[in-house]
């Protein structure tokens, strides 16, 4: 179950792994404008990044629940990034964890409080090819699951013109890039050292 970015026995520390992930964030996902309102919570450092390095589903779900109660009591901590560098290199297991993830949310009633978003280094859309750049709007360095406020998210999403029309702006802008392009642009980010 290792990352195919990263052979398992060869796994950055936690430090590293942060410090890329805020390079993707910064520079993929602020840098090409994927999230309307990543920016703001980077310029605040409001992020809460936390690497699980655990592979069992129970644990990993545990991990959810851990940072919901921490978004609860800590009104700093705008938004949560899990970040699961040994497990889940299988985007259909991935998308396991994600499931039952939000079934977590729903039987804790999380629902309308926070939502989940997913980030896989495989990530593919539904009826996409695997060389499809678009897939890069969601190709993280590792699997993740971001933890968002979604009173926050409204709030955003309110002032933002055709909040609609940004999965469709998002994929258009990673095809007028190109592939290479995308791909480069993620894996620079690799090179980041804690």
């Amino acid at each position: 179950m290792s990352n195919p970015l990263h052979p398992e026995n060869h796994l950055p520390d936690d430090q590293t792994i942060i410090a890329q992930t805020r390079a993707w964030v910064k520079n993929v996902v602020v840098g090409c404008n994927f999230c309307p309102f990543a920016s703001r919570e980077v310029q605040r450092d409001s992020i809460h990044y936390e690497v699980i390095r655990s592979e069992g589903m129970e644990t990993c779900l545990e991990a959810v629940l851990r940072e919901c109660k921490r978004l609860d009591e800590d009104a700093a901590v705008e938004t949560t990034l899990l970040i699961f560098p040994g497990a889940f290199a299988q985007f259909e297991d991935f998308l396991e964890l994600l499931e039952l993830g939000e079934a977590l949310l729903l039987e804790h009633d999380y629902e309308g409080t926070y939502q989940i978003a997913s980030f896989h280094q495989d990530y593919c859309f539904a009826d996409a090819p695997a060389d499809d750049p678009a897939n890069y709007t969601n190709r993280s360095l590792y699997p993740m699951l971001h933890l968002l406020r979604e009173a926050s998210l409204d709030r955003v999403l309110e002032n933002y013109p055709d909040p609609e029309g940004i999965p469709e702006r998002n994929i258009a802008f990673a095809r007028q890039k190109g592939l290479a392009h995308m791909q480069l642009l993620r894996e620079a980010c690799l090179e980041t050292m804690s």
